[in-house]
């Protein structure tokens, strides 16, 4: 069973994956809310809107968080169990999600086309790589959808028969879609997208998060989404480490800034080559966006 969202107040529906969705519900507070926190006593049309623009850069660049805390935004979202487990972990929301005790659950579940069945990434423990070849992808969706089947009937079958829908719910995949009402303030849901838009988030939730940032933020409070692309979404973090090599490398020492990546533990060798060391490879993404080259390479 499928909640009804033809009643339902509210924004426009972003769809995400193939039967998932972002709901703009509320929003409090704008661009210049954030300025008037800041600034405590300001007045509206005391300041040019340059100036507020300015300010706000200040603020995101310096990490001043509270007066992001001022915006919040409400969303209704539709989302799988496996993303939305990771989604929960960011404790800094209110939310109140839909419940297979009281109702049942929502009967559609996230399928994988053939082409999008991904690897194991050697270099991520916990992340994907490049996707499978179609041809393997589709015995991997036909037997996705055998067990969806499945699922669904031993499910029905369990509340046919009167089981508890606590407990008949309780072999259904992680594929199932839940749905969820998510409200946030704007410094949490920077932090929120600052880890989910990366491009080592699993895709799923990186869809949600991509939809959420580009689509909705992006409009509510575009001054702020500037500074946020601008100083953390797009920028770079340079560690103590990283600003040792670069200088090297930069001053021409190819060989010192190798030695002292050995000396950081960046570079250890065995009889296939260089082990691997997920530091050193972050450093080297990093080198490439400023046109270096280390000697190890």
């Amino acid at each position: 069973m499928s909640p009804d969202h033809s009643t339902m107040p509210g924004g426009y529906l972003h769809k995400v994956l193939d039967d998932g969705f972002v709901r703009l519900v509320d929003t409090m507070g704008d661009d210049s809310s954030i300025v008037q926190a800041a600034r405590i006593s300001y007045g509206a049309g005391t300041k040019r809107v340059s100036e507020d623009r300015g300010l706000i850069r200040y603020l995101m660049r310096n990490r001043h968080s509270t007066p992001f805390e001022m915006c919040e935004v409400k969303l209704h979202v539709r989302v799988p169990m496996d993303a939305w487990r990771q989604w929960i972990r960011h404790r800094t929301a209110n939310v109140n999600e839909y419940s297979t005790r009281y109702s049942e659950a929502i009967d559609a579940k996230q399928k994988t086309p053939a082409e999008s069945w991904r690897v194991q990434s050697r270099s991520n423990k916990q992340g994907s790589g490049d996707c499978l070849a179609t041809d393997s992808g589709k015995l991997l969706s036909s037997r996705e959808a055998e067990l969806h089947q499945l699922a669904e009937e031993v499910y029905q079958e369990r509340l046919a028969a009167g089981v508890a829908r606590e407990q008949a719910r309780k072999d259904l995949p992680l594929s199932t879609y839940t749905e969820a009402y998510w409200k946030i303030d704007l410094h949490n849901l920077f932090h929120f997208l600052a880890l989910r838009m990366d491009d080592h988030a699993q895709h799923e939730i990186r869809a949600y998060a991509s939809v959420i940032g580009r689509e909705i933020v992006a409009k509510w409070v575009p001054i702020a989404w500037e500074a946020f692309v601008d100083y953390r979404l797009e920028a770079m973090h340079l560690s103590r480490l990283d600003q040792v090599v670069i200088n090297l490398l930069l001053a021409g020492q190819a060989s010192d800034a190798t030695e002292a990546a050995k000396s950081f533990g960046w570079i250890m060798e065995d009889g296939d080559g260089l082990k691997p060391n997920r530091e050193r490879s972050e450093f080297e993404i990093k080198a490439a966006a400023l046109g270096l080259t280390p000697t190890w390479l």
